[in-house]
């Protein structure tokens, strides 16, 4: 008899989600856990969020005013010369792309296959997507340098004939690729909240909140919880899920079409699309983990983000790394194999040359720091996977910069060599749009919902039918 109830417990813990809620845990809990966060008033409302939204907030305005600088003075003012055309700005804006890409990894791909321990996680992931796509724009946009221009980019009717949109331009894809993911990105994540905005917008009614009540009514779409909105809900969300899912592997795809459709060495290689993707997914749920681990301390939200989620994270951040690493050694094996003198010099040059600081580092940082999440012990370290997390994302933006500079600063004539070096245009920019990034989902964080309450509480059902029924799925 112990050992058919140790074999029932097994089966149990291997058929239920990763989800460890209280025995006692009711639906109750979980709409008053998550939603007390949104519904605190201003005078509740922890000091050091106030301490956070000031310095991100002033981070930010810097950013306004490098961009302002920018415009009125131009983009001289940035690092970039001859032959570096590309550095901070294209760098900046591949990695806020990559980082974009785990959200809409862990709500889209995730959901098509039932992973039901991305629930916890998937809300803040999404809003993160959208706030790093922001980011990405950005720097595209001024790097034009008549952003007034920009609809100049879209195939909108003009007057002048002469003028039209190079559609065999990989930027010209950029165009279309990253607003496409932005907008069903940002579809996604607000279908997703209707459940939860008519939860707040019902206990905002029960508390005698009248404006909050009009605000939360407003963005419910009329919610009322029936069978047929749920039919039309889990339609749409799926519909959602299906076209964001060729959008994951599609948009990066595009992006290392910048570099892979030219004949540059270093850049026109076949093995950049599947690479860019797996980087991509890399550094997103290296983001995400990074902001997660700080908003359960935060929030007191650990019997909701449980250690069962991150660990399932640095799994895949450990499997993406070495999908990196092994991307990092078949560029140095085919630069040699192929016989191609210009090619074998590129790669050498990225490990040896002025710039070997750069490679090393995205060396140690891709590929040495995730190996620690092979052991249990480590993966399960709130501390240390904090710490690798914020490794993994500085080692990203580096590998950004190694493609993009060490393939530019020394072309064909050894005349034309050159030797980039960032101005305090270029770092205070960037370190701008990281204050961005961080205000929004600060913003984020304490006026919407962070966590799916709707998925949670199914969860919720569903182990607790298991429970009542020995370890047996019960519709599942």
């Amino acid at each position: 008899m112990a050992d058919l109830a140790i074999q029932r417990q097994d089966a149990m813990n291997e058929l239920q989600p990763p989800l460890v809620l209280g025995e006692h845990t009711t639906y109750h809990d979980i709409s008053k856990q998550v939603s007390e966060i949104v519904e605190a008033p201003v005078y509740k409302t922890p000091l050091k969020w106030y301490i956070a939204v000031a310095i991100t907030g002033g981070i930010t305005l810097m950013m306004v005013a490098m961009f302002t600088y920018l415009v009125a003075t131009g983009i001289g003012v940035w690092g970039n010369n001859r032959p570096v055309g590309w550095a901070w700005d294209i760098t900046n804006f591949v990695f806020w792309i990559g980082i974009g890409h785990a959200g809409t990894l862990i709500s889209a791909i995730l959901f098509l296959f039932r992973q039901r321990w991305r629930t916890a996680i998937n809300r803040s992931a999404e809003a993160m997507t959208i706030f790093a796509v922001m980011c990405a724009g950005l720097f595209p946009l001024f790097h034009t340098g008549r952003p007034w221009r920009a609809y100049w980019l879209f195939p909108i009717p003009n007057t002048d004939l002469n003028m039209w949109q190079n559609f065999r331009s990989p930027l010209i894809w950029d165009v279309f690729a990253v607003s496409t993911y932005f907008t069903v990105s940002a579809l996604f994540w607000f279908v997703g909240l209707v459940p939860d905005l008519a939860t707040l917008r019902d206990r905002a009614w029960a508390a005698g909140h009248k404006a909050k009540q009009y605000i939360f009514g407003s963005l419910s779409l009329g919610w009322r919880g029936s069978a047929r909105h749920w039919q039309h809900y889990e339609m749409a969300y799926l519909i959602l899920a299906g076209l964001s899912t060729p959008l994951v592997l599609s948009v990066h795809t595009i992006v290392s079409f910048d570099f892979a459709t030219s004949v540059l060495p270093g850049w026109h290689t076949t093995i950049f699309p599947p690479y860019f993707v797996a980087g991509a997914i890399f550094s997103g749920f290296a983001c995400v983990l990074t902001l997660l681990v700080i908003a359960r301390w935060v929030c007191n939200l650990e019997n909701i983000i449980t250690i069962k989620h991150l660990e399932n994270m640095n799994k895949i951040i450990l499997a993406t790394g070495t999908i990196v690493g092994y991307a990092y050694a078949t560029e140095f094996f085919i630069a040699w194999y192929s016989g191609n003198l210009y090619e074998r010099f590129a790669f050498v040059n990225r490990a040896f040359g002025p710039y070997w600081w750069a490679y090393w580092t995205m060396i140690t940082c891709n590929v040495i720091s995730p190996q620690f999440f092979w052991v249990k012990r480590f993966r399960t370290s709130v501390p240390l996977m904090f710490v690798l997390s914020l490794v993994v994302n500085v080692g990203m933006w580096f590998e950004r910069f190694v493609i993009i500079v060490t393939s530019l600063h020394r072309d064909f004539l050894p005349s034309s060599w050159g030797y980039f070096q960032p101005t305090w245009v270029d770092i205070c920019t960037f370190i701008g749009t990281i204050g961005f990034f961080l205000f929004l989902f600060l913003l984020f964080a304490r006026f919407l919902p962070m966590i799916a309450m709707a998925e949670v509480k199914h969860v919720l059902h569903t182990q607790h039918d298991m429970e009542a029924h020995g370890g047996r799925a019960v519709n599942p």
